[in-house]
């Protein structure tokens, strides 16, 4: 079990000081300007952020989505950030689960009920592993931690890079599985890609399974690719730096999937609440953060992560009144000026914007 914690690690030690930042242009939020409204008829206190998600609600669209689980320091990082989020009305998801199969003591790390009994929690586990392992054993590994919901993560790219015997290369079945996974979890499912992006054809295929919710994470923020490509040696560490940058860049793969009937959360460089509020113009409907959370977690303990938290919202409320929008949904509506090269995106075939 030693190889499989030590990969764990490795991952919050990259995630925290390591140069994992991939895409070229942070997301493509550089391309998106939103206009000022130098006279919004608002205050302050009008303005509400609280929002639906699923069957839950938020007390502003901000979730810190899943990154570790395994070695104890893993369970502390949790405990803490589901303690935060709590406090803050946010949602948080857990790392992948799958070294609970490997590792059965391992599943303390995921638990953080008892710290957190009412956060809005997320399971985790690969579409690979959910489907190998079947409907019932993925369904018990949510229950397991007595999660609200399970997201499923798709990492193709970074399974390519990965080194040694547990990388996945047989990517069939994902379709299959999530489908069959909504049906039995009565569609407490999302579907979360892991820094690459998820593009409008597959999010559609995904709605017509009746998956209610994605997390777009798109490149502009860690790549896991590059993490990976930073544990690897020789040739595939070669490949994966080629590839360090490949995928859909957030704000391109939220604008891309704006009109289909899912919610959406937009993770991958998201940042701060300027950021955030540029994810929601164009279509969010939540926003997710992770590596920054964690950086803040291991510099300033709980405390500072939640000090992040609450920055990041702060900001978000400071991009609605100065757009003149009470809500975040009311941002959809909000002027805004695309630069280039995200216009060059929103004019992919599939687009419907």
């Amino acid at each position: 079990m030693s190889d499989i914690y030590q990969r764990k690690r490795d991952h919050i030690e990259l995630c925290n000081e390591g140069p994992v930042h991939g895409g070229e242009h942070f997301g493509l939020f550089e391309d998106v300007a939103l206009v000022h409204d130098a006279l919004p008829e608002l205050a302050m206190d009008e303005l509400e952020l609280g929002v639906r998600f699923l069957d839950h609600d938020l007390s502003a669209p901000v979730m810190v989505t899943g990154m570790t689980g395994g070695p104890a320091e893993a369970g502390d990082i949790n405990r803490g950030l589901a303690r935060a989020c709590a406090r803050m009305g946010l949602a948080f998801g857990v790392g992948s689960q799958r070294v609970i199969t490997k590792a059965a003591e391992s599943l303390d790390t995921f638990r953080v009920r008892g710290a957190a009994p009412d956060v809005v929690l997320f399971g985790n586990l690969g579409v690979v592993q959910a489907r190998d392992m079947g409907v019932a054993a993925a369904a018990e590994l949510m229950r397991s931690i007595d999660a609200d919901y399970l997201a499923i993560h798709l990492n193709p790219a970074m399974e390519l890079v990965q080194p040694g015997a547990d990388a996945d290369t047989d990517f069939r079945g994902g379709y299959d599985i999530i489908g069959r996974l909504v049906d039995a979890l009565d569609g407490r499912v999302l579907v979360k890609e892991c820094g690459t992006g998820l593009g409008p054809r597959a999010v559609r295929r995904l709605a017509s399974l009746g998956v209610r919710a994605v997390d777009v994470s798109g490149s502009g923020g860690t790549s896991w690719v590059k993490v990976e490509a930073l544990r690897a040696e020789g040739r595939q560490a070669e490949l994966g730096m080629l590839f360090a940058n490949w995928g859909i860049p957030t704000a391109a793969a939220v604008a891309l999937s704006a009109n289909v009937p899912v919610q959406i959360v937009a993770s991958g460089g998201i940042a701060d609440g300027l950021v955030a509020g540029k994810a929601i113009a164009l279509g969010a409907d939540v926003v997710g953060c992770a590596r920054p959370v964690l950086q803040a977690f291991l510099r300033d303990g709980e405390a500072g992560a939640e000090a992040f938290l609450r920055t990041l919202v702060q900001g978000l409320r400071m991009v609605l009144a100065l757009t003149g929008c009470r809500t975040p949904a009311a941002l959809r509506e909000a002027p805004r000026v695309i630069g280039p090269r995200l216009q060059a995106w929103l004019g992919h075939e599939g687009t419907r914007r």
